[in-house]
């Protein structure tokens, strides 16, 4: 193969990619055109670790690199952050790579995942160290968000809502089932027209347009299919528009965060699911919870049986084990859809796309819009761009969206729609209801789920940004360093992964009782599946320990975890899994002091006083002393100090050790002026390891 083409396949310039390829083994030249077959093959399944470590390498010159103006410019920019933030969403608000944002925590001696929260005080040091100012907001209400979404809601019901806004389709599934696979399929099939190029910038949502490939699937035979009475009015009523078009809104990261954050507020940014279920591999445990959040969010959906050309495809299986979690297809008198199809192929997408439009038109009425009102909208993605500043991905869901609209968010404005960009990364002069736009123009990148609304009153919301979003908070400079870092030195940090969501349960459930003030498990990471690369690479950049549950690394996984000296550890019994964290719980308890007491000696003359030492002579009252022991010096009851015994004199000879009874001299590392008939107490301290209770 072609090393140009591994290269555009792994999205690395190739001049690049042929530096990295030594460096983990491949034994590739620079002036090398082809590599064998065999030799490919191993490239493309090490492609996610090139990928970071080319990532890497284009970070740090980066960062050794003079900053240009505008990235001077961004850095004056301030970061608005709520009074806590997951450490994905900061890393794209500061406009750098997860890693180095894990990287620079650590430093802090704070150990987290990227989906964790962080504290706004720990934010801001972070902030601080990479040259950046953060401001942080008041934090949102619960009372404040259902006012805005009820106050939405009324304005909706108050708009003449005669139009219908395109359906938004969320795609989720088990990893590996076909998700991306899938998208890719119904974008090189049905990109909408008269776009040259094909889609060129990746925003996190597109739309297609779909068309028909000839006559309506099997609609003679509807009674015998099985299709609901309801469905088949629908298809019925849209007979006579088939052949006219119809635009799909595809928001391409499965599970976005938005679709939970809305569904959290009472809102809904999709209309339907589609589910993906791989025919040879069946339910797996993403795909069950794929159905929990699906169903949370009641929110119709399709099944696609994916892969159905593989030689061990088994869809009638399939079908049984979603029947099992109350999935049941129309064919077994059920009320889900499902639709075999080969994203490998391109077979059967144009008859998922044709269902998707079926079930989204059964409930039609909740996608009325009103395109000549104002917009309203949601933040379906948000980061700073170096060069560009911060940019926000909008789903306009009522009114349209022009060039110099003010945007309002939290009622208080964000900034000024400088430009639109569509999928394409073509400008373009407005957004329509359903319609995904990148927004140029804000002052801040906003959150993730925001609800962005087009204000009727600009004024009043100018007045509340002054106070509120730029002036009413301390930036990290009032911070004092020393008292906000959240040193976990003590903690045994773990990625975990099972099998199954029960045994993973069960795991967490049981890790969390094991307590103590001392020492604590910090879980980094947990999830369902294989050991990948990813966990190996987040365990090298934290220090974590990798604990599998009846689960494997990948091939390369394994391979990564022994060249990086990452722990990897495999149980098939709980009880020895917790053992192990119990074991290294009881490595980084610290060890128990324990002072024994070896004898007293009473002063009775002081021979010679310096700065920093002092000779005596005594009498031994109890016990005997030794060199090297530790010394509480005391006058009339009232401890004066401590010191340690230097040299032990009996005459002029040292000795190793004097008993009671005894005269002797003793050399005191101490600036203490000690005075006749002062006594000195005597003893030792040993480390005893403490067991862990």
């Amino acid at each position: 193969m072609n090393i140009n083409e591994i290269a555009r396949r792994l999205d690395i310039p190739p001049k690049d990619l042929k530096e990295l390829l030594p460096q983990f083994g491949f034994g590739v030249g620079a002036r090398a055109i082809k590599v064998d077959d065999v030799i490919a093959g191993r490239i493309m399944k090490a492609g996610y670790v090139l990928k970071q470590a080319w990532r890497t390498k284009q970070d740090a010159a980066r960062a050794t690199a003079v900053p240009t103006e505008a990235v001077a410019a961004l850095a004056a920019v301030p970061i608005i952050i709520p009074p806590s933030v997951t450490v994905r969403d900061f890393a794209l608000k500061l406009g750098i790579p997860v890693t180095k944002l894990l990287t620079e925590l650590m430093k802090s001696g704070v150990i987290v995942s990227l989906n964790e929260r962080i504290d706004a005080e720990t934010a801001s040091i972070v902030a601080e160290d990479l040259g950046r100012k953060v401001i942080v907001q008041k934090e949102l209400q619960e009372e404040n968000v259902t006012h805005t979404v009820s106050q939405l809601t009324k304005e909706i019901e108050q708009s003449q809502l005669t139009e219908t806004r395109p359906p938004v389709v969320v795609i989720m599934g088990h990893v590996d089932h076909g998700k991306t696979r899938l998208l890719d399929a119904i974008r090189k099939t049905h990109v909408m027209e008269g776009e040259a190029g094909g889609i060129t910038q990746h925003i996190g949502a597109y739309q297609v347009t779909v068309k028909p490939k000839g006559e309506p699937s099997s609609r003679a035979n509807e009674e015998s299919r099985g299709i609901p009475s309801k469905r088949r009015e629908i298809l019925r009523q849209t007979q006579d528009d088939h052949s006219t078009g119809r635009i799909v809104t595809f928001i391409d990261t499965p599970g976005h965060e938005a679709f939970t954050t809305m569904r959290s507020r009472g809102a809904r940014i999709a209309d339907v699911a589609v589910l993906v279920v791989a025919a040879d591999d069946g339910v797996q445990p993403q795909t069950k919870e794929a159905i929990k959040i699906i169903r949370g969010s009641n929110l119709p959906f399709v099944v696609a049986l994916n892969k159905i050309d593989k030689p061990e495809a088994n869809p009638e299986k399939v079908k049984k084990e979603l029947s099992e979690l109350e999935v049941i297809p129309e064919e077994w008198g059920g009320k889900t859809p499902f639709v075999p199809v080969s994203a490998k192929a391109g077979t059967g997408i144009d008859q998922l796309l044709e269902m998707i439009l079926l079930v989204a038109d059964l409930d039609k009425e909740k996608r009325r819009t009103d395109a000549k009102r104002l917009a309203v909208g949601t933040v379906i993605e948000a980061h700073v761009d170096p060069g560009a500043g911060p940019l926000a991905t909008i789903l306009v869901q009522l009114g349209t969206l022009r060039s110099g609209d003010v945007l309002g968010i939290r009622g208080m404005v964000y900034g000024k729609v400088r430009a639109l960009k569509d999928w394409f990364g073509h400008t373009v002069p407005e957004a329509l209801p359903g319609m995904p736009v990148v927004v140029l123009g804000l002052k801040a990148a906003p959150e993730v789920g925001d609800i962005v609304v087009v204000p009727k009153d600009v004024g009043e919301l100018e007045k509340l940004t002054g106070r509120d979003l730029f002036q009413g908070q301390a930036t990290a400079a009032t911070i004092e360093r020393s008292t906000k870092r959240k040193i976990k030195a003590n903690n045994v940090p773990l990625i975990v992964r099972a099998d199954v969501l029960g045994s993973l349960e069960t795991i967490m459930l049981s890790l969390e009782k094991l307590s103590h003030p001392e020492v604590a498990v910090t879980i980094l990471s947990k999830g369902l599946g294989a050991i990948s690369e990813a966990d190996v690479l987040h365990a090298e950049g934290t220090g974590a320990i990798i604990v599998g549950f009846h689960t494997l690394p990948t091939k390369t996984a394994q391979q990564l975890a022994r060249d990086k000296g990452v722990i990897v550890k495999l149980y098939t019994i709980i009880y020895d899994l917790l053992d192990f964290v119990k074991a290294e719980l009881q490595k980084r308890l610290p060890s128990e002091t324990v002072r024994i007491e070896m004898g007293k000696l009473q002063v009775l003359a002081v021979f010679r006083q310096e700065t920093a030492w002092s000779i005596v002579g005594g009498k031994v009252l109890e016990g005997d002393i030794a060199p090297d022991a530790k010394v509480r010096m005391f006058r009339k009851g009232e401890l004066l100090g401590e010191t340690i015994v230097k040299e032990v004199r009996a005459g002029k000879e040292i000795v190793a050790s004097v008993t009671k009874g005894q005269e002797c001299g003793l050399k005191l590392m101490s600036t203490i002026v000690l005075q006749q008939n002062d006594v000195l107490e005597i003893y030792r301290e040993e480390q005893h390891a403490r067991t862990l209770t």
